[in-house]
């Protein structure tokens, strides 16, 4: 009997130890060409992280030049509990052909799908949804767009699907009006620069992408967004603090964001492996998980006189 409460004292022991010592293994790249972007998330992450005050080791790996399949054979061992990422989307699609056992959170969207591998990722179909909530909301029956020359290929994606989700009709156009009737709105695909070149523009129904958004740079009055909220709140002092000092652009502002709520997820799924359902309101917007699938609603904004006001 002396010899079984032994066993069972050092059995718990082990199990607890072992715990104590799983660790997340998170695969970012961290050289070129998007050694940035991985920065940018893996400082948002490791900010959310201590944050938390969370005792599970992160173990970082660089993604960039190495075959996914021989990287998680090398990396994955007893301890791993979890792996974040990959970022690229050839990655992801080489982890789900992998069909790992232990969960992953990949860190971009492909059409693949596999149980143990969730997708997480600051998609623009994702930005339309969000946005074509604030078109009907504003009562748009018709839809101007005006794109910047040569953007084509960077919205083609946000405005396949938009279109998927619209029942009026989307008209290209080459100039912008200057006045719009109360139910047609205009859609302005395009960078900072080229958006602060249009001059007379409409002062209602006037529409933009996160991505004409910089630091401390000007745009249209009445002119409506969707975004990451953390980046015009004070909400999340963890994406604050890894922002600073604020020469940071915007768009590795969101991907510092992103990095916060992909560990979020990440920690949720440590704590209740066979999590089935849930949502919180992160950095990046309403994050939403069901049945392994992981859905991201961005905030909207309208830029007034006195400045970026919350629809």
């Amino acid at each position: 009997m002396l010899n079984n409460k032994k066993f069972l004292i050092g059995f718990l022991l082990y199990c607890i130890f072992n715990h104590a010592q799983a660790e997340v293994l998170v695969i970012l790249p961290e050289s070129e060409p998007m050694a940035r972007a991985g920065l940018s998330i893996k400082q948002g992450f490791m900010s959310a992280y201590q944050a938390s005050d969370s005792k599970t080791p992160i173990k970082f790996v660089n993604s960039d030049k190495k075959k996914i399949s021989l990287l998680l054979k090398q990396n994955i061992n007893k301890k791993t509990q979890m792996v974040v990422g990959p970022l690229a989307r050839q990655d992801v699609e080489a982890v789900i052909k992998v069909q790992p056992k232990v969960r992953v959170l990949a860190l971009n969207e492909v059409s693949s799908q596999f149980a143990n591998v969730s997708q997480f990722s600051l998609s623009k179909q994702d930005d339309a949804v969000a946005l074509n909530q604030v078109l009907q909301d504003d009562k748009i029956k018709e839809l101007y767009v005006l794109q910047q020359k040569d953007s084509d290929i960077d919205n083609e994606l946000f405005l396949i699907s938009l279109l998927t989700q619209t029942d009026y009709p989307l008209n290209l156009i080459e100039e912008a009006p200057k006045k719009l009737n109360k139910h047609t709105g205009l859609l302005l695909l395009g960078n900072n620069a080229w958006l602060n070149q249009l001059t007379k523009l409409p002062h209602k129904n006037i529409y933009i992408l996160p991505n004409a958004i910089e630091q401390d740079q000007i745009l249209p009055v009445g002119g409506k967004f969707c975004d990451a909220p953390a980046l015009y709140g004070s909400e999340w002092p963890d994406v604050t603090q890894a922002t600073q000092p604020n020469t940071v652009s915007m768009a590795y502002q969101r991907l510092i964001a992103f990095g916060g709520d992909a560990w979020h997820i990440a920690s949720q799924y440590l704590a209740e492996p066979n999590l089935k359902s849930m949502q919180f309101q992160g950095r990046t917007g309403l994050v939403q998980i069901s049945h392994n699938q992981i859905r991201r609603i961005p905030h909207c904004f309208e830029n007034t006189k006195k400045g970026i006001r919350v629809l």
